[in-house]
């Protein structure tokens, strides 16, 4: 185990303070469905294709402000061009989350 990361989560209103650390889980939208049992969230399995597992973030920091792979194409379909929108099926867990505040959007 690594040092750990923490973040917030926001979601109906209510603020969720978590922690984890690099490799507990495949990406942010998989500690999602652990941590809050979302229905319908993440229906393509983290392709970056659905958008149902879209949040906001604040406070991202390095690599992992880049959009890549299928996120850019989706969220224009999509008509969020936000830089703090992000699918969350394409963040993996690392340290750049650290500090971030995250809000559920779907």
């Amino acid at each position: 185990m690594g040092n750990p990361i923490h973040f917030t989560v926001i979601e109906n209103n209510s603020k969720h303070e978590i922690q984890t650390y690099v490799g507990e889980y495949r990406n942010l939208m998989c500690l999602i469905i652990d941590k809050f049992y979302f229905d319908c969230f993440g229906e393509c399995g983290g392709m970056g294709r659905c958008a149902t597992c879209v949040i906001k973030i604040s406070g991202l920091s390095g690599n992992s402000i880049r959009k890549e792979r299928n996120e850019p194409a989706t969220l224009s379909k999509m008509g969020l061009e936000d830089a703090n929108i992000r699918l969350s099926c394409q963040l993996l867990i690392t340290q750049d989350l650290d500090s971030t505040k995250i809000e559920i959007l779907v």
